[in-house]
């Protein structure tokens, strides 16, 4: 049985974001960045504002936030 605090730093949210485009600062990410549309980003519950910031950072906007269903795969 987890703790609640294990438990917490499991969980994990999906971004949707608008308004990335491939820049200098883009270009070191693990994936590409389409000019229009929504790039969806899954986020660690631990790491949710460092990359709220970030995003901000780079020029976008998140626009949802969702929990990531984790109990329909186990």
């Amino acid at each position: 049985m987890q703790s609640l605090s294990s438990a917490k730093e499991n969980r994990l949210f999906v971004y949707e974001v608008v308004g990335l485009s491939q820049n200098d600062k883009t270009d070191n990410l693990d994936y590409s960045i389409r000019k229009s549309g929504s790039v969806f980003l899954t986020v660690p519950y631990s790491r949710m504002n460092q990359e709220m910031r970030r995003i901000t950072s780079l020029g976008a906007r998140i626009v949802s936030i969702k929990p990531l269903n984790t109990a329909a795969a186990e």
